[in-house]
């Protein structure tokens, strides 16, 4: 079945279950499914190395494009925070493996810092063997305490001398430096690691980087530069994976995939096939951009269309939209062992026609407007909101649309309400209920979901909003100088969560909640007091050593009054 003819039958799918529903959702999606998740099912929460780890120029490190990106002090993040200590990571190993363990899962997904192994981010040019030891000790330590590994290659943070030097993901260039790059970690880390995943969610960083300039680079190419920069991105992922399987698959049997970010596009009128051919085309835009190319060989023909008819419209000879030659299709088809999936919320779609006159942008070219019902529940960030039965379409959508791929769930979770209290997230576990349930729905309908990775493990630095949006499961005291981290009450639930496997009965599930409220409650108390403990703890430095000196002092005058008498 071709790609298009497939995308056309599950919407009149979905048609079905729309119609035959009283509400936007069908009547299952409404009802909490109880049951369990398949024997060897993986559980786990993620990070990034920018994010989490801090040293930024520490034990050899070269620069990346967010250090230049930060420390350049134009209102590019909020507060004009920089990740430079970040949750001091680096420094926080044993801490925060005792924290995974903790959670009891079963594998932690984590990024290598690409200048931390080559400083200027050509092998040619140097190792960092400090950085090589840092991760294998790390990658050690999580084995030792039985947590697999799921390694992402590149999550945004490029050696700054690749964008001084060559452009960037402008440039062809970086791609073939990125394959040194990849062959390196598979040497080095290769007989530990059996789950790697080349780039972490590259749309958003080929459009925030190359074309909003929200994120470093800071590039505003309209129209052009994250189509080029995505088209180096899949030749570079297609590159790691040849090498992997040619070199290194026969004597570490691992797999390698990419993590694609992408929320759930439902037609604002299901019935209108411009509404539904507007959501296809949000979702071709969006996860087909990447996916397609390494499933099918080929960019998604909506998008190829459309940007097509643009570009030449806008006076243009070619497309903006690059083209992969013939061997280029059938070198990156099949390039994936599984499909990594990040997803976070759900738009309403529908078409605008936006004219070529207003010039090329990323938006024009797709023709529609992203919406939300404001009934959805608000989770704090301006753009998400909870809508858990989208994950389940989401899924659906890629195990149908992509032949069945073996699926890891890379990203999903919610950020900081507004004027909460700090450790009681209840938002989050509602979040996390909801989701990680329909999850269990997709697997009953046939997705071939092999685990979850929940975001994040710990509050962290979130590039242009700085640390104002938390999405962890550990609250971090960014105030105090060693980054402490204390426990929340979704803590406490995902453990239930990943003991039971799913969700047993609804008298254990209510339980969890409650136990979990408690929990927090009493971590706040503890939370609150510490101010006060700390000062006690200040004053017994200071006391101690004076009143210990005053006793020797004392001791000594009355040692030299009896001396005196004596004599």
């Amino acid at each position: 079945m071709k790609p298009v003819r497939a995308v056309t039958l599950w919407w009149v799918l979905l048609l079905v279950s729309r119609l035959g529903a009283t509400m936007k959702e069908s009547l299952e999606e409404a009802s909490f499914y109880y049951g369990t998740f398949p024997l060897g099912f993986t559980w786990g929460v993620g990070s990034s190395a920018f994010q989490t780890e801090g040293a930024w120029d520490q034990d050899g490190k070269g620069p990346s494009i967010w250090d230049t990106f930060t420390h350049s002090r134009k209102g590019n993040v909020l507060g004009e925070e920089t990740a430079d200590m970040a949750c001091n990571g680096y420094y926080k190993v044993p801490e925060d493996v005792a924290l995974l363990r903790e959670l009891h899962v079963s594998h932690y997904r984590f990024s290598l810092s690409w200048p931390r192994l080559l400083p200027t981010g050509v092998r040619a040019d140097g190792v960092n063997k400090k950085g090589i030891q840092f991760y294998s000790d790390f990658i050690d330590a999580l084995l030792n305490s039985n947590i697999t590994p799921i390694v992402t290659l590149h999550h945004w943070d490029l050696p700054q001398l690749l964008q001084v030097n060559y452009g960037g993901w402008q440039n062809v260039s970086t791609a073939n430096y990125f394959s040194d790059y990849a062959s390196l970690c598979f040497e080095a880390f290769g007989d530990r690691v059996k789950h790697w995943v080349t780039f972490s969610d590259p749309r958003t960083m080929a459009e925030k980087g190359y074309e909003t300039g929200h994120h470093a680079p800071g590039l505003k190419l309209h129209g052009t530069g994250l189509y080029k920069a995505a088209h180096h991105v899949i030749k570079a992922h297609a590159q790691a994976w040849h090498s992997y399987n040619n070199t290194w698959r026969s004597k570490q049997q691992g797999l390698v995939g990419i993590s694609l970010n992408c929320d759930w596009g439902e037609p604002v009128d299901i019935t209108n096939p411009k509404d539904i051919e507007a959501a296809e085309r949000y979702l071709q835009f969006c996860l087909g951009w990447f996916a397609n190319p390494i499933y099918t060989g080929d960019y998604p023909q909506v998008m190829k269309d459309h940007i097509g008819r643009k570009s030449a419209e806008q006076g243009l000879d070619m497309s903006r939209l690059p083209a992969f030659s013939l061997q280029e299709k059938s070198y990156i088809k099949g390039t994936s062992d599984f499909l990594g999936l990040g997803h976070f919320t759900t738009r309403y779609i529908t078409e605008r026609n936006y004219p070529s006159r207003q010039g090329p942008s990323y938006q024009n070219d797709r023709d529609l407007v992203e919406l939300v019902d404001p009934n959805w529940p608000d989770l704090g960030s301006k753009w998400l909101h909870s809508v858990p039965w989208g994950f389940r379409r989401l899924l659906n959508f890629a195990q149908t649309q992509y032949g069945n791929p073996p699926i890891y769930v890379t990203e999903n979770g919610a950020s900081q309400k507004l004027h909460c209290t700090q450790l009681c997230d209840e938002w989050r576990i509602q979040y996390l209920k909801g989701y990680t349930n329909e999850m269990l729905k997709a697997i009953k309908d046939g997705a071939n979901i092999k685990g979850y990775t929940s975001w994040s493990l710990l509050d962290k630095f979130e590039w242009e909003r700085g640390y104002s949006d938390r999405y962890g499961f550990y609250y971090v005291d960014f105030n105090k100088k060693n980054r402490p981290r204390y426990p929340k009450a979704s803590v406490e639930y995902y453990k239930k969560i990943i003991t039971a496997n799913g969700f047993p009965n609804p008298r254990e599930v209510e339980s969890w909640y409650l136990k979990a409220l408690e929990t927090c409650s009493i971590n706040n108390q503890m939370l609150a007091a510490e101010p006060f403990l700390s000062y006690m703890q200040i004053m017994t430095e200071i006391m101690v050593p004076t009143v210990c000196t005053l006793c020797i002092l004392i001791a000594a005058v009355l040692l030299m009054l009896l001396l005196r008498s004596l004599s």
